[in-house]
């Protein structure tokens, strides 16, 4: 009979974030040995990373990692909020953040190349994965350098890690404020730092949906030059950062918002979690 108990496959379904059968074969397979059921879970789980390739990854998490004078930004995903959650994930994302800031990475390739001790990014990654049993992708990650920056990441479910990360990057001295301006990231969801950012592509398909719509709805033609600007205006309000009304007076616009706090925002980032 078996070396082990219904508290130990929780004890180490807990700990790996593995499923419930899987773990107790694993104690059986290894007579209650627990080093020799997690090396069981490993192989047959990079056995299966495979057949996970095509499965969706909505759940996971981002975090953050400060490394000269830079912060690194980095969204882990797996399959479930049951594994977001768990203590190894949550030590693999620490290990691949603490990898990408060492070398800078500025997208997941660079960082999946990283060294992370005698192996890759991507190998910790695979072997964790074969432990866990869920698909683990490195989606995103962005590293930005400034002046200053402000980091925030936001639960949207309590009992689960961070699952919006913001960095804002700016210059001046008024930290408190550049953190305000992350929170409304967080909540705002801009795609763009400022207008010049946006592509000229972008803004042209907007100013001819407009100025079309405009015409639909009868207004009068020598009036359209000043109704289409007011239009773009509101575009550029939806996804444009310094844009936007400011989440905390909407009767002030993040620019004015910054500039009254003698601060200017160089740069920002946000990522969120199957977004």
């Amino acid at each position: 009979m078996a070396n082990f108990t219904i508290a130990d496959i929780k004890a180490l379904r807990d700990q790996l974030g593995t499923g419930m059968v899987d773990t107790k074969k694993a104690l059986e397979e290894a007579d209650g040995d627990v080093e020799k059921a997690v090396e069981i879970l490993r192989l047959k789980g990079a056995k299966g990373n495979a057949k996970r390739a095509d499965r969706s990854t909505s759940e996971g998490l981002v975090v953050a990692r400060e490394h000269d004078g830079a912060v690194t930004l980095v969204e882990l995903a797996c399959e479930t909020d049951f594994v977001a959650k768990n203590e190894r994930f949550v030590a693999l994302a620490d290990a691949v953040a603490d990898a990408a800031a060492a070398v800078g990475a500025e997208s997941a390739e660079a960082a999946l190349a990283a060294p992370a001790g005698d192996q890759t990014v991507a190998e910790l990654i695979s072997d964790e994965a074969a432990i866990i049993g869920e698909k683990v992708e490195l989606r995103r990650v962005r590293t930005l350098h400034g002046d200053a920056y402000e980091v925030y990441l936001h639960k949207t479910n309590k009992d689960l890690p961070p699952q919006i990360g913001v960095v804002v990057v700016y210059q001046g001295d008024d930290a408190s404020t550049a953190r305000s301006i992350a929170h409304h990231v967080s909540f705002a969801d801009p795609a763009y730092l400022s207008r010049d950012e946006v592509p000229e592509a972008d803004v042209e398909k907007e100013r001819q949906f407009v100025t079309e719509l405009s015409r639909s709805e009868g207004k009068p033609e020598a009036a359209l030059p000043k109704i289409v600007e007011g239009r773009l205006n509101a575009y550029f309000k939806q996804i444009v950062l310094l844009d936007q009304d400011y989440a905390k007076d909407n009767k002030l616009s993040v620019a004015q918002v910054a500039r009254d706090a003698g601060i200017t925002i160089t740069d920002f980032a946000r990522f969120k979690v199957g977004a």
